[in-house]
């Protein structure tokens, strides 16, 4: 029971109150408190409130201003407010303190849910937007900026068309509007084709809804998109690789069908050589020889192909590996070709096939002489990258046609003049980097001449060094 009661009039004021209040004296005594503030005071929580409530007091009395503090009552989250005032006494006593108490567990946990989803708007890796009722953009999160290359500042305030592409047919965005506007549905999910500010295709599964208010009114919209270039790429890799499966099944049968009649036809060949002294029939001979073997040549390809066997994987110094491809090439090549090396000084180690990276290596640089013809500068860069570890050979040849580039790595395509190539070169290079789960890519440098990168996983519990 309260020491003395307070004021008739400020007791019917604030007795009846669903805010807890009190008044404490001079000594940090309480004098009165109403029935909201002995529920939860004088309730399960006054254990874990009574010292911070004490010190508020105290301080408020002793420095004659207001002070608060917030404190945890329960284990199932129940957080208090407690917050002191200083008044005046109306019988003229010394100054008194007046205490209110507020749970605030409800607001509280309402600015947790709020942060969190912030912070999950923030961190996702989908792409997110968020517009007006008009279809103004009034935020997007670093996902957005990340996937189509625009800074927030550059998108605030105007229209999603920012990233639209001409991929995506009218009628789909018809469909889109129509879903979002009808109050039945109020959302829209589906596979689109926006683009980035540098003009390149991102395929996207995008998801729009309205966000509505108390009174059913569409105030925003909130749009996720799903970035599918990544999964378009695996795709795209592995039908290359069940395709090239599938032809290396097939090459193997056919090789070995066709190195019979080859040996036969050989055979008969040299047998008529050596019977006759007809000029004209030798030279006819001779040709058929010649012939016969450029399809031995493509034979020993097709089975070279077909033949792939699983790399022994182990860790590899690649700076190594490429000083010693680039030792063998320059020794059997034109000497009129500058090989410029730039390697990190610690070396790089990979995961990967010694022997294999060597045979990739070594056709991509003479890949590269037969480009120059003989006459040139090839640069071979190791170094770290955002995804691993790269080696890249760069030529100052002619480059790769732009109708070429997309077919480079398929089978039995060449560019090369009948006769004088298998177009399974750079097939059993795409097959090898594959099988040690790296990834061979060209393009055109920007100088001019054909740039292949090759892309090697990094051994995680291994050291390596940088190329600063």
């Amino acid at each position: 029971m309260d020491p003395d009661p307070a004021p008739s009039a400020l007791a019917q004021a604030f007795d009846g109150a669903s805010t807890a209040f009190a008044i404490f004296d001079r000594r940090a005594q309480r004098v009165w408190a109403n029935r909201a503030y002995r529920a939860a005071v004088d309730g399960p929580a006054g254990a874990a409130i009574a010292g911070p409530l004490d010190e508020v007091v105290r301080r408020t009395l002793a420095e004659g201003r207001a002070a608060a503090t917030s404190v945890s009552a329960r284990d199932d989250g129940t957080t208090f407010e407690i917050e002191a005032r200083p008044v005046a006494d109306p019988g003229g006593g010394p100054t008194l303190a007046l205490v209110e108490v507020r749970d605030v567990t409800e607001r509280l946990s309402e600015q947790r849910r709020a942060r969190l989803f912030y912070e999950s708007y923030l961190s996702s890796t989908n792409a997110i937007e968020i517009t007006d009722r008009h279809g103004i953009l009034v935020d997007v999160n670093p996902a957005f900026e990340r996937i189509y290359g625009y800074r927030r500042s550059e998108c605030v305030g105007r229209k999603p068309n920012l990233v639209r592409s001409r991929a995506t047919p009218p009628e789909v965005y018809a469909d889109l509007w129509a879903a979002l506007l009808d109050p039945a549905r109020g959302f829209w999910s589906g596979e689109i084709v926006n683009r980035d500010r540098w003009g390149r295709e991102r395929p996207v599964f995008l998801t729009i809804t309205a966000i509505q208010n108390d009174r059913g009114e569409t105030t925003h919209y909130l749009g996720v998109a799903v970035d599918l270039a990544e999964r378009r790429e695996w795709e795209r890799r592995t039908a290359h690789g069940d395709k090239l499966a599938s032809l290396g099944q097939l090459a193997a049968g056919v090789a070995h069908e066709i190195n019979t009649p080859l040996s036969t036809v050989l055979l008969v060949t040299e047998s008529l050589r050596r019977r006759t002294d007809d000029p004209a029939a030798r030279a006819r001979l001779d040709t058929i020889a010649r012939q016969v073997e450029v399809a031995a040549v493509i034979v020993r390809g097709l089975l070279d192909f077909a033949a792939r066997r699983e790399p022994k994987i182990a860790p590899v110094d690649l700076v190594a590996t490429a000083r010693d491809a680039v030792a063998f090439v320059r020794g059997k090549e034109s000497s009129d070709v500058e090989i410029v090396e730039e390697y990190p000084a610690a070396g790089l180690v990979v995961e990967g096939d010694r022997g294999e990276i060597m045979q990739v290596l070594t056709n991509l640089l003479k890949n590269a002489y037969e480009a120059m013809q003989g006459r040139g500068r090839i640069a071979v860069t190791v170094r770290t990258g955002d995804a691993g570890a790269e080696l890249e050979v760069a030529d100052s040849g002619p480059g790769i046609p732009a109708e070429v580039l997309p077919h480079l790595f398929e089978p039995f395509f060449t560019t090369k003049p009948e006769g004088e190539g298998t177009g399974l070169g750079l097939a059993i290079c795409h097959g090898i980097m594959q099988s040690m789960h790296g990834r061979i890519t060209a393009r055109n440098g920007p100088g001019g001449g054909a740039v292949f990168r090759l892309l090697f996983p990094l051994p995680p519990s291994l050291g390596n060094g940088s190329s600063g």
